[in-house]
């Protein structure tokens, strides 16, 4: 971005100017090559250099995301994605015949087992994990066995799934089209679903999470999809020019087209967009389970690592709904837009807000004549839903102060129906405490015997007399006769001070009288 751009985004969009002023200032990274890292990065390494290297050139947005992961996990989540890179890239080829792709495809986990191999066939852009594989290879044998296996599997089954689906292509189709939604989602499940359940076993064989999370497989699969489904729903045009589709033939035929290359017919961008939206409705399927699996991770660094392509694929969903520019181009977010995501995604209650915040965008973008409309309607409503439930807006949370704890306060002035219960709980609750403190500090004293005890026949008598005071009312015979005799020795003290000038002073007269008492009173 130049100067011009810059000033452009300080009028358009001054958040997002501060974003990336906050960030490119304040924003620390980790450094790989430092010699401090060495013992987690092996950068030190000549052929993990190199893999660091295949890194930055192939993985474009999560390269950045990998290097923040803590100790060794960062080389280790680097390997296996460049593992997966391979993979992909042989799917993707369609210069490779399937004679030759299909068992590369279903037999790429046991290379990782032969030192020295490569493939040079490719003309793909990112060819060169498979050219250089030998050195992602070495590393993979580095790594902890635990590490290694969870690799493995997640390769053989990823394989696999990507031969089955490309042995469906003919000679008269030579790519494989996807048909049904669940063959879109086993597709997606193959090539993304798996690789979050993989993550998931290399969070937990690190200890840098739970147990369990390698158990939460349906939720891991979800993280993948909600990801993936985003980048095939935005790179359309892309796909359809590189002769790929992997948009479902059950949403598209719908709208009347009989090829993915008609979606990007400008005479008929009304259907694709018709179309685009059901993608969109498909896609957000996944979010909540997505925001329930960040709500189990512990440690920020993988927290971080997941959350930060979550908030934007979300806010990738909201820029490309109904945006015709998708079957002419690749859309994108705006860079101080994504450096805000960064900075805002730290914890599951704001990637909730930034969720529901687009979710609304998304919604109000939703026109009355979308054939989608009622269940977008409902899609966004789940994720606004998901997020009141979880993290009610009406509570206040306070950045915790140097050394303590983050602190929640009720809005008192939220309008919210719930606000008022429970700040209606916590009075009765607050009273009930002090009650309680009352009860026992008179029980104490009883105990001691400083307070008499006294029976249950004399407690009820002394309630029986004040209960009858409280029925009779005030005694105001009483109260004016007491006001009526202060009054009168009031009166009384004055003229005995009279009385006693006049007999003590006789020469003094009455004038004199009445200016001596008024300097006296």
């Amino acid at each position: 971005m130049g100067i011009v751009d810059y000033a452009i985004l300080g009028v358009t969009h001054p958040m997002e100017l501060r974003a990336l002023m906050n960030f490119a200032i304040w924003k620390d990274f980790r450094d790989i090559k430092a010699e401090d890292q060495w013992p987690t990065t092996h950068y030190n390494r000549e052929s993990m250099k190199k893999c660091w290297e295949y890194l930055d050139l192939t993985s474009r947005s999560f390269a950045r995301v990998i290097i923040e992961l803590e100790g060794d996990l960062a080389r280790t989540v680097c390997i296996f994605y460049l593992v997966l890179r391979a993979l992909d890239t042989v799917e993707d080829d369609m210069t490779i015949h399937n004679s030759t792709k299909l068992p590369l495809l279903r037999s790429l986990h046991e290379k990782l087992y032969e030192p020295g191999w490569t493939f040079h066939e490719s003309k793909e852009r990112d060819k060169i994990v498979l050219e250089k594989f030998d050195d992602i290879q070495y590393e993979f044998s580095e790594l902890k066995p635990e590490y290694q296996a969870v690799i493995v599997d997640i390769c053989k089954k990823m394989g696999a799934g990507m031969a089955d689906f490309a042995a469906l292509a003919t000679p008269e189709q030579p790519v494989a089209e996807v048909n049904s939604i669940a063959d879109y989602d086993l597709y997606c499940h193959y090539v993304a679903g798996l690789v979050g359940e993989g993550l998931s076993g290399l969070f937990a064989a690190s200890g840098k999470e739970r147990e369990f999370i390698k158990d939460q497989l349906t939720l891991s699969n979800s993280m993948g999809l909600l990801l993936q489904k985003t980048n095939i729903f935005r790179d359309i045009h892309e796909d359809v020019i590189e002769g790929r589709g992997f948009w479902p033939r059950a949403i598209w035929s719908k709208y009347g087209f009989n090829s993915m290359k008609e979606l990007i017919d400008p005479t008929r961008e009304q259907q694709a967009l018709w179309a685009s939206s059901e993608m969109v409705l498909d896609a957000l399927r996944h979010a909540t389970d997505a925001l329930d699996y960040m709500t189990l991770l512990k440690c920020q660094s993988v927290f971080n690592f997941v959350a930060i392509p979550a908030v934007m694929a979300i806010a990738t969903l909201e820029r490309t709904f109904m945006n015709p520019k998708i079957f002419k181009e690749n859309v994108k977010i705006r860079k101080g837009e994504t450096v805000r995501l960064i900075l805002r995604a730290t914890n599951p209650r704001d990637v909730a807000y930034i969720f529901r915040e687009y979710a609304r965008k998304i919604h109000a973008k939703v026109k009355i004549e979308d054939p989608n409309l009622l269940k977008l309607s409902i899609a966004c409503g789940k994720i606004d839903q998901w997020a009141e439930h979880h993290y009610p807006s009406f509570i206040n949370i306070s950045a915790p102060s140097a050394g303590g704890r983050a602190s929640s306060t009720i809005d008192p002035e939220s309008t919210d129906a719930r606000a008022a219960l429970f700040l209606k709980l916590a009075k009765d609750a607050q009273e009930k405490a002090q009650r309680e403190k009352s009860e026992k500090f008179m029980a104490d004293l009883k105990a001691r015997g400083v307070i008499k005890q006294k029976s249950p026949e004399e407690e009820a008598a002394i309630k029986a007399k004040y209960d009858e005071m409280e029925k009779e009312g005030a005694p105001w015979f009483m109260i004016g006769a007491v006001i009526f005799g202060v009054l009168a020795l009031m009166g009384g003290l004055g003229w005995g001070v009279i009385w006693f000038i006049m007999k003590m002073y006789p020469d003094v007269s009455a004038f004199d009288i009445r200016y001596i008492t008024r300097e006296w009173y």
